[in-house]
C-alpha cells in the first residue's frame, strides 16, 4: 500500500505532458514437423511456433515525468498455419496488462500475465518453452498428479493468471531482480479459470552468473483446503564459450507431487547458436485414490538457430521422448493413443520473422 500511495503521489507531482507512443508488433513462426510415437505410426504436419509463439502485440507507453511512465501491454496468441486465434475463448490470451512504472520505485502491473513460477523456469529453457525441445512437453494436466488434481482439464496457473497485481522491482538494485503477484478469484470457479493466487520471485542477474527462486500458490473450488503450490529454482553460468543452466520446479497438491529437472546450453555456432537441453518429470505419492509413483519421463532435445538477419531466422530442432510406468506424455503434433511407457521423438524446421 506505501509503494502504491507512492506511485499516486508521484503521478500527481509531475502530471502528463507526453503523449503516448503505440507501436504494432510480434512474431510470425512456422515450421514443418514430423512426430513418432510408438505404436502409433508418424504424423507430418505445418505449425505455428516451433522456435516463438506466434503473435501480435500492441504496447504503448506516455512518459510522465520524474522517471515515471504509464503503457499498456495487449498480446494475442496466434496459430499461423490456419489463420485462427491461438486461444478462442480469450483474444488477449498471452498478454493484457496495464502498468505505471517509476525507475526508483519499480512497476505495478495489473491484468493477465506470467505468474512468478512459470518466469523462474522458462527463462533456463534453450527452447523457449516452445516447439518439439520444450520443457513443456513434461508438464501437463494430463497424466494423474498435482496438477490435474487442482485444475482438472480446465485453464491452469502452470503459465499464466488473470486478475492479477504485480508489483516488479526496478533495476539498478545491484543486479537484485523479482516481484510479487496477487490474484483474486473473483468468486469464480476452476471451469471459469479464476484461481486465487499468491506468488514471488527473487533473483540475482550478473555478467557472467544469475541465481533465481519463485513460490507461486493456487487455490479453487476444485483444491479445497490443499492449495497447488508450484516451486521453482534455477541458475545460469556464462563461460565465454557457451551458457549452462540448470533448473529445479516442483509441483504440489495434497499428496500428490511432480518434480521436474532441465539442464541446458546455449553455445554460439558461427552466425548462429546450438541448443541442448535435457528434462526430467518424476512423480510421487498418490493421486484419485491411486499411488503415482514410479511415473514420469525423460526427454533431450538438440537445436540450432540459424540468424539470417536482426529479425528472421531458421531453425531446426530434434528431440526425443522416453516415458516410465504409466505416463504417455508425447512431442506435440503426434497421433494420440499411445501406450504407456512409449516413446516420442520429433523434428522439426522453421522458420521465424519478429516485426
Amino acid at each position: 500500500m506505501k509503494t502504491l500511495l507512492a506511485f499516486a503521489m508521484v503521478a500527481a507531482a509531475t502530471g502528463a505532458h507526453a503523449q503516448t507512443t503505440v507501436t504494432l508488433g510480434g512474431v510470425a513462426d512456422a515450421a514443418l514437423r514430423q512426430v513418432s510415437n510408438d505404436g502409433r505410426g508418424t504424423e507430418r504436419s505445418l505449425v505455428s511456433g516451433g522456435n516463438a509463439t506466434s503473435r501480435l502485440v500492441f504496447r504503448g507507453s506516455e512518459d510522465l515525468g520524474g522517471g515515471l511512465a504509464a503503457s499498456f501491454w495487449l498480446e494475442h496468441g496466434l496459430a499461423l498455419d490456419t489463420g485462427s486465434p491461438a486461444q478462442a475463448a480469450q483474444f488477449w490470451d498471452r498478454r493484457s496488462t496495464l502498468s505505471l512504472a517509476s525507475k526508483t520505485l519499480g512497476e505495478l502491473r495489473a491484468g493477465r500475465d506470467f505468474v512468478p513460477s512459470y518466469s523462474n523456469w522458462s527463462r533456463y529453457d534453450p527452447f523457449g518453452y516452445v516447439g518439439v525441445g520444450s520443457s513443456s512437453n513434461l508438464i501437463s494436466a494430463s497424466p494423474v498428479g498435482p496438477i490435474k488434481s487442482a485444475f482438472g482439464s480446465n485453464p491452469n496457473t502452470v503459465v499464466r493468471s488473470s486478475n492479477a497485481v504485480q508489483w516488479l522491482m526496478p533495476s539498478g538494485w545491484g543486479g537484485l531482480e523479482g516481484g510479487l503477484m496477487v490474484a483474486a478469484g473473483e468468486g469464480g470457479t476452476a471451469a471459469t479459470g479464476q484461481h486465487k493466487v499468491v506468488g514471488a520471485r527473487l533473483g540475482y542477474a550478473g555478467d557472467s552468473f544469475g541465481v533465481s527462486a519463485a513460490h507461486t500458490r493456487s487455490t479453487n473450488d476444485l483444491t479445497g483446503d490443499q492449495a497447488f503450490t508450484d516451486s521453482a529454482i534455477g541458475a545460469q553460468l556464462n563461460l565465454g564459450f557457451a551458457r549452462a543452466s540448470a533448473a529445479w520446479r516442483r509441483f504440489e497438491q495434497d499428496a500428490a507431487a511432480q518434480t521436474n529437472l532441465l539442464v541446458g546450453a546455449w553455445v554460439p555456432l558461427g552466425p548462429g547458436e546450438l541448443k541442448l537441453s535435457w528434462t526430467r518429470a518424476e512423480m510421487s505419492g498418490s493421486a484419485a485414490g491411486a499411488s503415482i509413483d514410479g511415473n514420469g519421463a525423460r526427454q533431450w532435445a538438440l537445436g540450432y538457430f540459424y540468424n539470417l538477419s536482426k529479425r528472421s531466422a531458421l531453425y531446426g530442432t530434434l528431440s526425443h521422448l522416453d516415458n516410465e510406468g504409466a505416463h504417455t506424455l508425447a512431442v506435440p503434433g503426434g497421433i494420440s493413443g499411445m501406450a504407456g511407457g512409449g516413446s516420442s521423438r520429433g523434428v522439426e524446421i522453421g522458420i521465424r520473422h519478429t516485426f
